[in-house]
């Protein structure tokens, strides 16, 4: 784990478990993002969000209201991603102002994370390609002559990604606390609201 651990704070890309599918991850710096979206063939226009391990190492990048741990302490570990408002505007790739943070619940995942700060959370696969389970094979095939891919090994679950929602301080309206399924995954959209209308 050391050697992946400076492998990652060198700026590179490494691809780690989670309980959907393999992450391809690099810490949050505008240099490592270069390499990750170029691996990736993703348009700088499509954030990527950020993986940690609890909410405390996520209030070091977002702000955290009082009622997302009660979201999340209601659904699986690791099945859901909220996007937060950030504390300073941070890399455009990222979301800017409107992060997205998953806690991760993989083992493998949380003790890397642990290490070395959060890291992204994309999945590890190029765009409009099909991801693999197996992240050593997924790190293989995202590799290139001009950028190595490290992978953690472990082989996932594969299945639905996680739930993306945009919490309601990075909503728009102003006229009353709403949340938003982005993007439906391993928990249903019907559930999210339902969740959501009991609480408020």
């Amino acid at each position: 784990m050391e050697e992946v651990v400076q492998w990652v704070a060198s700026g590179q890309c490494v691809v780690y478990p989670t309980t959907t599918l393999p992450a391809l991850g690099c810490i949050p710096e505008a240099s490592a993002l270069d390499t990750l979206f170029g691996i990736k063939n993703r348009v700088s226009s499509m954030p990527v969000s950020i993986g940690v391990v609890d909410l405390e190492q996520a209030s070091g990048i977002v702000e955290i209201p009082e009622d997302v741990p009660e979201i999340l302490a209601a659904f699986p570990m690791g099945s859901l991603t909220i996007i937060l408002r950030a504390h300073e505007k941070m890399d455009a790739r990222l979301g800017g102002d409107k992060i997205a943070v998953r806690v991760i619940s993989h083992p493998t995942a949380r003790a890397l994370i642990g290490l070395t700060g959060p890291l992204t959370a994309t999945s590890a696969n190029r765009s409009g390609e099909s991801p693999v389970v197996d992240c050593v094979t997924a790190a293989e095939l995202l590799s290139t002559p001009e950028s190595s891919v490290v992978g953690v090994e472990g082989v996932c679950e594969g299945g639905s990604p996680s739930t993306l929602i945009a919490w309601h301080t990075v909503c728009d309206s102003t006229e009353s606390l709403n949340i938003e399924v982005v993007r439906e995954g391993k928990i249903s959209s019907r559930d999210v609201f339902s969740w959501w209308k009991r609480v408020t």
